[in-house]
């Protein structure tokens, strides 16, 4: 039988959407679970689709014409996918519209930059969970991401903890399972073997990597430290002997110097915002910025050659700009000053066609296409395997010492930078070719 979702009716105006709708990074780990679960469903091939239309609010109605199903069959899967929102939301989500409209804005989805997100679907979490959430906030100053991402792994834990007990209807979806009346009591109960079997239902049932596991064992640790320490809710840790997956080291992607250069003289001059475009491959490719960094940096944050950014966990660093740099944005300010900008992102530096601060799928999408018009492979190649490239030249051809580097790509860890000494090592390729039998 044919697969109706396999070849929906499309129109321009629907496939314009689609492209217009930008998802932030927790969406994205989101959507990537719910085609992992329902990737037996008949609607599997167009969860992409369907989330999106979604979170552009899309009418019910429209989406279940291009699917050729019922309306109350689209609110049947927006429920299966945990989209549904109850009355209150969607309240909430027409202001919200409404007042974005009157910034002349997007009416489908909020800048990755732009003020307040509503979420999917709002839930209520445990008193603990969120105590925890504020002091990662208020005390421990956690940028945004680093909050939803131990929001994210905690809520998944708690979750599979009441299914395991089984605390919760057998018929109920897993990301349906409430988790509001977790008390002190449950979270005490918590074992160290209860901690094995999540890792293990992350591994089997999640198809989780070693580093998608790790992440969430460090979560866990960070979470039952603060119960224990802090809370002083729980007497003992069952964190305390827990160990992380053990994580293969891989030597980091990146581009030659050739091939850079290739990068770099792939963007026309024709091209309608060729100096912005020019510009993010230069502080990418020169400065080793994080994709993050890059989208947001401020004009008021350069100052000749200094450019102070707010890197990860929420730190500021000082990054010093090379000549390329500093003319690669100075083209760019003859082009910048001249566009219309959104009042309130003004102070941003790479500006969208929507007049604000550009976001990050955007930056994704630019360097996509340049990789592409190089003649390199686009996906192979990413704004952080730029980030790479940047560390690795600077350390292979600019004779730049471990520490120096550490500093300039923001790293808390040496151990991280480190793996920019194994790239392409000349020292030990010369000290093989040095052996006698080299020549047999």
């Amino acid at each position: 039988m044919k697969n109706r979702y396999a070849d929906p009716l499309l129109s321009k105006q629907d496939e314009d959407v689609l492209k217009s709708i930008k998802l932030t990074d927790d969406e994205i780990k989101m959507l990537d679970g719910l085609k992992m679960q329902h990737k037996k469903r008949a609607y599997s091939p167009v969860v992409d689709q369907i989330f999106k239309f979604r979170k552009g609010d899309y009418p019910t109605s429209k989406i279940a014409g291009i699917y050729g199903i019922s309306t109350r069959q689209v609110q049947l899967i927006f429920k299966e996918l945990g989209l549904s929102r109850d009355r209150s939301e969607a309240q909430i989500i027409n202001k919200n519209k409404k007042a974005e409209n009157d910034r002349n804005a997007s009416p489908s989805f909020i800048d990755d930059q732009a003020s307040v997100r509503v979420p999917l679907k709002e839930l209520e979490l445990p008193e603990s969970l969120q105590d925890f959430l504020n002091y990662l906030k208020v005390i421990k100053g956690k940028s945004p991401n680093t909050i939803g991402g131990y929001r994210t792994d905690l809520i998944l834990f708690f979750r599979f903890m009441k299914q395991s007990k089984k605390l919760c209807p057998k018929d109920v979806d897993f990301n349906d399972i409430e988790i509001a009346d977790i008390g002190t009591d449950f979270v005490r109960k918590i074992k160290l073997m209860d901690l094995y079997s999540f890792l293990a239902f992350l591994e089997n049932e999640r198809d989780n990597s070693s580093y998608a596991r790790a992440r969430k064992v460090a979560s866990l640790k960070s979470f039952f430290k603060f119960l224990h320490t802090k809370a002083k809710i729980v007497d003992d840790n069952p964190t305390a002997d827990l160990e992380s997956p053990k994580i293969v080291k891989r030597q980091p992607v990146y581009l030659t110097l050739d091939e850079s250069k290739d990068l770099l003289k792939s963007v026309e001059s024709e091209n309608k915002h060729c100096k912005r475009d020019y510009c993010i491959l230069t502080l990418f490719l020169n400065c080793g910025l994080r994709l993050s960094e890059l989208c947001s940096i401020n004009i008021s944050s350069i100052r000749g050659d200094i450019l102070t950014i707010i890197g990860k966990g929420n730190k500021e660093r000082t990054v010093y700009l090379n000549k390329a740099c500093v003319t690669a944005i100075s083209d760019y300010m003859t082009e910048r000053d001249k566009m219309e900008v959104l009042p309130s992102h003004s102070d941003a530096l790479f500006i969208s066609e929507r007049k604000t601060r550009i976001n990050m799928r955007t930056v994704e999408k630019i360097v996509k296409k340049y990789i592409a018009d190089a003649g390199l492979d686009k996906d192979k190649y990413s704004p952080h395997k730029l980030r790479h490239t940047a560390a690795t030249l600077m350390y292979k051809y600019g004779n730049v010492d471990i520490r120096s580097l550490q500093m300039i790509l923001g790293h808390e860890n040496i151990s991280t930078t480190q793996i920019y000494t194994h790239v392409d090592d000349e020292k030990l390729r010369n000290a093989v070719s040095s052996n006698p039998l080299s020549g047999e």
